[in-house]
C-alpha cells in the first residue's frame, strides 16, 4: 500500500489555495441578496434597548430577562398596529 508523502500533501494544499472564490452575481445588489425580515429588525431593536437598560442600571447581574421583557414592552408599545 502506498501512502502519500508529505511533499504530495503540501502540493495539494498549494493547488487548493490557488483557487479563486466565486464572484458575486452582478445582477443582485447586496440589499436584494439577503432580505431582512421585520422580526429580525424588531429583535435587534429589543436587544439594543435591553442592553441600554442593562447599562442604565449599572450592569446589574441576573436581570437580563427583566431587561429584555421591559425593552420588548417599550418597543412594542411604540410600534404602529398592524
Amino acid at each position: 500500500m502506498l501512502t502519500p508523502s508529505p511533499q504530495d500533501s503540501n502540493e495539494q494544499r498549494r493547488q487548493t489555495s490557488k483557487r479563486t472564490p466565486a464572484k458575486p452575481s452582478k445582477t443582485a445588489s447586496p440589499s436584494q441578496a439577503l432580505p431582512v425580515s421585520t422580526s429580525d429588525d424588531l429583535n435587534a431593536l429589543i436587544a439594543k434597548r435591553a442592553y441600554e437598560r442593562h447599562v442604565e442600571q449599572g450592569y446589574r447581574h441576573g436581570c437580563a430577562l427583566d431587561d429584555w421583557l421591559e425593552a420588548e414592552r417599550e418597543i412594542l408599545s411604540q410600534a404602529p398596529p398592524v
